[in-house]
């Protein structure tokens, strides 16, 4: 996610990066799903672009663990008050959860601590972001925390192991989103949920770029074509929507 404020310095815009690196590959058929048969097409890439566009939206570039410190900043809970959209996710006890894109585990780990019999599957496609993960579990002591390395088109998660999933700020840089969707709605359970955290792009107020926003329109046509069940928007957050899906 590139931010577009004038105070940030272009060495900040370098900087900024949220969990999955992704890059473009050759698209693989998910003949099981709806949304397969809509595909791909490609565009000239915009500057924030890659040229690749799904549901009429052009998927966003990204950069990968450089950006850890963007992603610890200190005003990021003025700025987005990731605490309130954790309490809005009224996670069970016991709940077992995904973070997709975990990067850092800004979420995973604040997460886990409200889990005392749950767990946390921290996934990103990052062999460094796994590292960080693992060595910051240790130095914290949370146990509840499974750092976990995925593909770009595959969570690697046995079928039906999770009861939810959270993507914050970066299911719009997934480049495979057909086929990551299709493998996160297999290891989701019966009403599974995925909750869905983007920047509001109703909202010109929000000093983020065009191409790092999504409304939600946009959120609910990608996501229901995968088969997800729209439940609500929680959009009371200073910069995001919280949209909320089920597996049926």
């Amino acid at each position: 996610m590139l931010r577009r404020h004038p105070l940030i310095s272009s060495v900040m815009l370098l900087s900024m990066a949220f969990g999955l690196y992704f890059w473009t590959r050759p698209v693989s058929a998910t003949p099981d799903l709806p949304a397969a048969k809509l595909g791909y097409e490609v565009c000239p890439p915009s500057p924030d672009g890659i040229g690749k566009v799904y549901q009429g939206r052009e998927i966003a570039q990204v950069m990968g663990h450089p950006g850890i410190g963007w992603l610890e900043r200190s005003d990021r809970e003025k700025e987005e008050a990731p605490s309130k959209a954790i309490a809005a996710l009224e996670l069970a006890p016991d709940a077992v959860i995904a973070d997709i894109g975990a990067g850092s585990g800004y979420y995973s780990f604040r997460i886990a601590r409200q889990l005392p019999r749950g767990r946390v599957v921290a996934v990103d496609i990052q062999p460094e972001m796994i590292d960080f993960l693992t060595k910051e579990s240790m130095k914290l002591g949370i146990k509840n925390v499974q750092p976990h390395l995925s593909t770009i088109e595959d969570v690697k998660l046995p079928d039906g192991s999770l009861d939810a999933a959270l993507m914050v700020d970066a299911y719009h840089e997934f480049d495979h989103p057909i086929e990551m969707l299709a493998s996160l709605r297999r290891a989701l359970r019966s009403k599974g949920r995925i909750y869905l955290l983007e920047y509001r792009a109703e909202d010109p107020h929000v000093p983020i770029k065009p191409h790092h926003k999504m409304t939600e329109a946009q959120a609910r046509k990608e996501f229901e074509a995968a088969g997800f069940r729209f439940v609500v928007n929680k959009p009371d957050l200073p910069w995001q929507h919280l949209l909320i899906f089920e597996r049926p």
